[in-house]
């Protein structure tokens, strides 16, 4: 009797196997095209299994991958691509898994606002607006996420050691943002930032030393996090040159070739260092009358006030650089800084420099 059932329930099983085995043999070909291999595509947004090549749906598929929606974007009859949620914010303490309460209502609001006195605290509330005018400050010039990150990363470090006490919010901010740009390879000098802020320019410089003072401490210590593309360990730079600022000042007047104007208006930056009427002139007035010698050499002029403009000084400092330049261009252009196998155009048009 043992045998017996034992022998039904092995055929039962080799029954089910071969019921739910798939034939592999088997293979899906569209009756109008017959196409071998066929061409199919697999809809999982309509469920289909549809003919690339002339459209007709063949049959109906299943989904298998895994569903972990969010439904952020439906109110606003958006696509909503999230399936796990926003990630968590690494600049921010806490668990962050608070539930918001819109503000939808009367009755709604009043719930918003005691939900916002429980759930957040006051340092919460700093940090967060915090990090909201440094993306609103570095999107308006264009700096990039890496600089806004590592611009609040700073801002993060200096408020978990309550550093640079004493100082105003918007002062260690404009520190963070000169700092992180610098960091970052797009260096901005202190008018740039006070026009950006309106935090004068001594107190940029004033939190500028403390927070370079406080990175290289903080430099080498484990507290430093690695989330962003933030260093850990602070690499201290000198100031802005002017060799800096001409890869800027050149894409923002619209060259037809603004890599060739940047490479003749680089190279003779560095030159204009043996100038000793340059030698104590700021970088941004050294690097607009560079510009400015180097458009003409290409032969795409600008004028002063265009190159002023860009260069966030007055056209009359862009014109007294320039006539420093100009009366010292037998030093600055020669064979030595532009060989003649790449620059031989540029040594030809020397003598075609106007005058300042």
């Amino acid at each position: 009797m043992a045998d017996a059932f034992a022998a039904f329930a092995a055929a039962d099983k080799t029954s089910k196997d071969e019921e739910f085995k798939e034939d592999l043999n088997r293979i899906l070909i569209c009756p109008d095209c017959k196409e071998d291999p066929p061409n199919l595509v697999e809809e999982y947004s309509s469920g289909d299994m549809v003919c690339a090549s002339c459209g007709l749906v063949l049959d109906r598929i299943i989904d298998t991958r895994s569903e972990w929606r969010t439904f952020s974007g439906d109110d606003n009859g958006n696509e909503d691509p999230s399936r796990v949620g926003d990630a968590p914010n690494l600049m921010i303490d806490g668990d962050q898994l608070q539930t918001s309460i819109a503000f939808d209502g009367k009755g709604a609001k009043n719930l918003a606002h005691l939900q916002n006195k429980i759930t957040q605290d006051k340092g919460t509330k700093a940090l967060l607006q915090a990090y909201r005018d440094i993306q609103a400050l570095t999107d308006s010039i264009n700096t990039g996420t890496q600089v806004a990150n590592t611009a609040k990363h700073i801002f993060k470090m200096v408020d978990d050691n309550k550093a640079l006490k004493g100082k105003s919010q918007e002062a260690i901010v404009a520190g963070c943002i000169f700092i992180a740009c610098r960091q970052t390879g797009v260096p901005r000098t202190f008018r740039e930032i006070y026009g950006l802020t309106k935090v004068s320019k001594k107190e940029i410089g004033r939190v500028f030393k403390l927070l370079e003072a406080f990175l290289q401490k903080m430099g080498g210590e484990d507290k430093v996090a690695k989330a962003t593309g933030y260093s850990q360990q602070y690499q201290a730079k000198g100031s802005t040159t002017a060799d800096e600022l001409c890869i800027r000042f050149c894409s923002a007047l619209s060259f037809r070739n603004p890599v060739r104007v940047e490479s003749i208006a680089r190279r003779l930056t560095e030159r204009s260092s043996e100038v000793s009427d340059l030698a104590g002139r700021s970088p941004l007035s050294v690097a607009a009358a560079c510009i400015y010698m180097a458009a003409h050499l290409v032969g795409e002029p600008r004028s002063y006030k265009a190159i002023a403009a860009v260069s966030n000084v007055s056209d009359g400092t862009v014109k007294t650089a320039y006539r420093y330049l100009y009366a010292a261009k037998d030093t600055v252009l020669t064979k030595e800084v532009f060989p003649e196998e790449l620059f031989d155009d540029v040594l030809a048009k020397a003598d075609k420099v106007p005058a300042a």
